[in-house]
């Protein structure tokens, strides 16, 4: 049997039938109030009627006012409890566990909005109309720390199976684990040791809460591929004493919007597949019984047999093809193809005259809110449009970023 078909079992006893994961994408599908739609309902429904072992929600807020995109949907309390459970029920026919991903994005809040963000220290991101950030105080990390573990009760009590802590990709997590975002020289800053106490007090908090078998995994960068940032050195050292914590699982991916890994890669590495399994053997070497998943690049089964064969990955993320092949694992695990397409290069930044920009950063975004298209198609029961152009995908991402993000939120 090939060992895409595998069950694995994680620490806290949750067995996954497979070795496919549905990796967090951020569908903005939330409604006015951030509270999970229908369209939401429907969306992971196809999913889990498509052949994967484990499905992680897009990021999902912890805080309403501080949002990462006007559609997400956030967790303070109870209130969405009835909404909430609809959704984590989506994937229950089909006996898929599915988690939710769970985040702060920190400095990188949604320019759009009036609300300062808030950081570890006063740096502001390196993007075009970035604000700056006021720096946490320590009671306002505890806040947040305090957040995240209602978060997780919440997401429990409306039926998830579990919960993955967004620690990749510049959000808060990152932020306080880099030492270009963090330069806080107390409890929480300083050095490695202290950068990462904010994560495994997230950690210990959130396991403190729920019951010993919901799960709890974490999205975890290998680097932040930035001059003196958070290095691979660093990442391991995080790796080893999340191990010691009780994780679950350990999601590898890497980048930031500064530096933006997760937003496409060089031709090269798109044809080796597996952007990050170099990186996870690494990791396999100093942890070696924590699980690992690895997402970015994979499109070939012959490439996902050989890395869960290796030893070096224990699942096999997928993100984009999620997005354009909702069924992508039940093809590759049922030879109905050998290779996923790949539409990465149909959609590098054309839009209503020429090309938008030459930054990598704003031609990612362009090829992200494309596959965030299609995930609203699918919501709404209609099939991908693989031929969408992106002067409509420019369009359609104005609209979702409108009039929204502008209005105070209230608690």
């Amino acid at each position: 049997m090939s060992m895409l078909n595998s069950p694995l079992t994680l620490p806290c006893g949750q067995v996954l039938p497979n070795r496919f994961m549905k990796s967090a994408l951020s569908e903005a599908m939330g409604d006015r109030s951030h509270a999970p739609t229908p369209e939401l309902e429907r969306l992971f429904a196809t999913w889990a009627d498509g052949g994967y072992g484990l499905i992680v929600t897009g990021n999902v807020m912890i805080d309403r006012n501080q949002l990462g995109e006007s559609g997400n949907v956030a967790i303070e309390d109870d209130r969405d409890l009835e909404a909430l459970t609809r959704w984590a029920g989506s994937t229950r026919t089909a006996g898929v566990p599915i988690w939710m991903q769970i985040n702060h994005p920190g400095r990188q809040s949604n320019p759009l909005g009036r609300t300062q963000p808030v950081a570890p220290s006063p740096i502001a991101l390196k993007v075009p109309g970035a604000k700056m950030p006021a720096e946490l105080t320590p009671a306002q990390i505890e806040d947040i720390i305090e957040r995240f573990a209602t978060a997780a009760a919440v997401a429990e009590r409306a039926g998830f199976d579990g919960v993955q802590i967004h620690g990749a990709h510049g959000y808060l997590v990152a932020q306080f684990l880099s030492p270009l975002s963090n330069q806080r020289e107390d409890e929480w800053g300083g050095t490695p040791e202290k950068r990462m106490r904010f994560v495994v007090e997230i950690l210990r908090r959130i396991r403190s809460t729920v019951a010993p078998t919901f799960a709890v995994g974490i999205k975890l960068n290998s680097a932040d591929f930035q001059r003196g940032g958070f290095s691979h050195e660093e990442s391991r050292d995080v790796v080893v004493r999340l191990a010691k914590e009780g994780i679950d699982m350990i999601e590898i991916s890497g980048g930031s919007y500064e530096a933006p890994a997760m937003m496409g890669a060089r031709d090269s590495t798109v044809l080796r597949e597996a952007y990050f399994l170099e990186y996870a053997a690494t990791v396999r070497e100093v942890a070696p019984d924590v699980p690992l998943a690895v997402t970015g690049g994979f499109r070939s089964r012959l490439a996902m047999e050989a890395a869960l064969d290796s030893g070096d990955c224990s699942m096999i993320g997928l993100g984009r093809p999620a997005a354009t092949t909702p069924d992508a694992p039940a093809q590759i695990r049922g030879e109905v193809v050998d290779t996923l397409d790949s539409y990465r290069r149909q959609i590098t930044g054309a839009a209503l005259i020429g090309k938008v920009t030459n930054t990598k950063a704003l031609d990612g975004l362009i090829d992200l809110q494309w596959h965030t298209d299609q995930l609203h198609r699918v919501g709404a029961g209609k099939p991908p449009d693989l031929k969408r152009p992106s002067w409509k995908t420019t369009v359609s991402m104005v609209r979702r970023n409108g009039s929204d993000v502008l209005r105070r939120k209230r608690t």
